[in-house]
């Protein structure tokens, strides 16, 4: 679903406001608990497949919704469908319309991807979310930040902290979700060098077989003339056998 509306702040930017993301309105965050994306380091210009897990609720409260915020520089994603809850596109114009690999003109963008539960998830159970998306080619040797707010049945917390260079993000009480993007490889990316090995491979097969005929030639003609004389002898045989009947 594409929904145009006021994209929910989250709470990024000053050293002020990356203090109040801290917060934790439903209680104190769970050491080593955040929610993070399962994938990288993933290539730049590469199109991949982002998983958001989200490993507990707000001090104890169940997840009523997850909103993940897109990254500039990433126009288009496509997310998974997830029975338990609805998916919403938040789209915001974009400043200066591109035109895509497809010569199509593009005005605007995914600004947000929202997933609502249908049903509450409780603290003491995990979730997944799958966003499809091309990584920027120009964000190799970087890290592309998702920003995302867990809201839950009381409070929510808002995983948007983006460290400073030089800082850790380990050291960060509410990390934004975070991929790191390495520089494309042509081998990687397409994998031409397991095909052209496998091709290789296969090639040597057919010629080894194409040749096997050619070398066994002069066997097979041998083996013929041998079982022709024999065919003659016995034939002859039986006709002596007959006349002495």
């Amino acid at each position: 679903m594409n929904t145009r509306r006021t994209k929910r702040p989250l709470l990024i930017g000053t050293g002020a406001l990356a203090a109040t993301a801290a917060l934790v309105l439903g209680g104190a965050v769970a050491a080593n608990a955040h929610v993070s994306i399962a994938e990288g380091p993933v290539e730049a210009g590469s199109y991949s497949i982002l998983t958001f897990s989200v490993p507990h609720g707000c001090d104890g409260a169940a997840t009523t919704e997850v909103a993940i915020q897109i990254p500039e520089g990433i126009n288009a994603v496509t997310p998974t469908r997830n029975s338990l809850y609805t998916v919403e596109k938040v789209m915001e114009d974009l400043d200066t319309p591109i035109t895509d690999s497809h010569g199509n003109e593009v005005t605007e963008r995914v600004a947000q991807v929202v997933y609502t539960a249908a049903t509450p998830l409780p603290d003491g159970q995990r979730d997944a979310f799958e966003l499809s998306l091309q990584i920027p080619e120009d964000a190799a040797d970087t890290a592309l930040y998702f920003p995302t707010v867990q809201t839950c049945e009381q409070g929510e917390t808002a995983w948007v902290q983006i460290p400073e260079e030089g800082q850790d993000g380990h050291d960060l009480d509410a990390p934004a979700p975070s991929v790191d993007v390495v520089a494309a490889s042509d081998a990687g990316s397409h994998g031409h060098g397991d095909n052209t090995d496998a091709t290789v491979d296969a090639h040597d097969e057919d010629s080894a077989s194409a040749e096997a005929p050619a070398d066994q030639t002069p066997l097979v003609v041998t083996s013929l003339a041998v079982g022709s004389i024999g065919l003659i002898v016995a034939v002859i045989a039986l006709l002596r056998g007959r006349k002495k009947a």
